[in-house]
């Protein structure tokens, strides 16, 4: 009745059920209540409350941008074994302090270190947000986080930030605009990128060419890829931070590209990725087996592929991810 009610305007949704139903939904209070807010009276001339903000902005040091960032790994942290959706309300709050912040520090000396700290936030909002399927989120998280990067003159930040946009317009379906981005990515960075990072644009330009039906070109990026991974097993990047990416992951995601292709030597190299794959990446071992299950498919192996599939479903529902279970429905189509 509830629900009836607030789909009609017979009913306002009131703060102790619009928490509740962000969580679910993975939402913005906005966007829950498709309302724009009420502007704040403005004072008589504004002045003050200007230099006031000025002020709070040009104290933001070293220790608050560490503690911006510090929050931006624990939501990542939580993203991954959790899922998006119960993460709006938070980061939603975190990105409008730090813009806060970036919007009224004048000296760059100010605005760098609080820019990047921005763009970081932001690549992971957008990500979040594709989860979630809120896409036009996802868009303007991915802008800020370029107009983010540029300010702190970072060429990585930015490149990442365009590498991961392209798969909103992959899944848009405009596969072909999505490779055009990432290889603008790829020359952005150009080769002072660290090697981990141009690693995982080899990898995105790979998927793309797959989704947008030009093998040779993907499988030439896999090679790239693969050819300057670091080896070892360290996955974290120290000069970009959104980074997870080993030898083990990239064989993981050459699997997926490989299935995506049609190729059915896909699946030993997903199983090698399963064998090491850390446990707390919860959603993305859901998309492992999602690739499983589409790599038997091509095997016509559907025993296999259904077996993937379900563990794919319960995963996919444990992190509340509408990216993967929409993967997942597509794919149990074909059973």
């Amino acid at each position: 009745m509830y629900v009836s009610e607030w789909e009609n305007g017979k009913r306002t949704i009131s703060d102790r059920y619009a928490r509740v139903l962000r969580q679910l939904l993975g939402v913005t209070d906005r966007e829950l209540r498709d309302t724009d807010p009420v502007p704040a009276a403005p004072t008589a001339d504004g002045y003050d409350d200007l230099l006031s903000r000025i002020d709070s902005a040009s104290s933001v040091g070293v220790s608050m941008v560490k503690a911006f960032n510090d929050q931006t790994e624990l939501l990542r942290t939580m993203d991954r074994q959790r899922g998006a959706a119960a993460l709006v309300d938070q980061m939603t709050g975190h990105l409008s302090a730090l813009e806060d912040a970036l919007n009224f520090a004048v000296l760059p000396r100010a605005r760098r270190p609080v820019a990047l700290a921005l763009a970081g936030a932001s690549t992971l909002a957008a990500w979040q947000a594709i989860d979630s399927g809120a896409v036009e989120r996802a868009w303007r998280h991915y802008e800020l986080a370029k107009r983010a990067a540029r300010d702190a003159e970072e060429p990585m930040y930015l490149a990442h930030a365009m590498g991961e946009q392209a798969y909103v317009l992959c899944e848009a379906g405009r596969p072909a605009l999505a490779v055009d981005l990432v290889r603008d990515a790829q020359r952005t960075v150009g080769p002072s990128g660290s090697a981990r990072l141009r690693a995982w644009l080899y990898a995105a330009e790979a998927e793309m060419c797959a989704h947008a039906e030009m093998p040779d070109d993907s499988r030439r990026a896999l090679e790239a890829g693969m050819a300057i991974i670091p080896p070892g097993p360290e996955d974290r990047d120290p000069d970009m931070l959104s980074i997870f990416l080993n030898g083990a992951h990239l064989a993981r995601w050459q699997g997926n590209v490989l299935a995506l292709l049609g190729e059915e030597s896909a699946v030993t190299s997903l199983y090698g990725a399963l064998e090491v794959m850390d446990p707390t990446f919860v959603r993305a071992r859901a998309g492992l087996h999602a690739d499983l299950a589409q790599a038997h498919l091509t095997r016509t192996e559907y025993d296999d592929a259904d077996t993937h599939l379900r563990q794919a479903r319960l995963l996919a529902s444990r992190t509340g991810s509408v990216r993967q279970r929409r993967r997942v429905d597509l794919l149990s189509a074909r059973l």
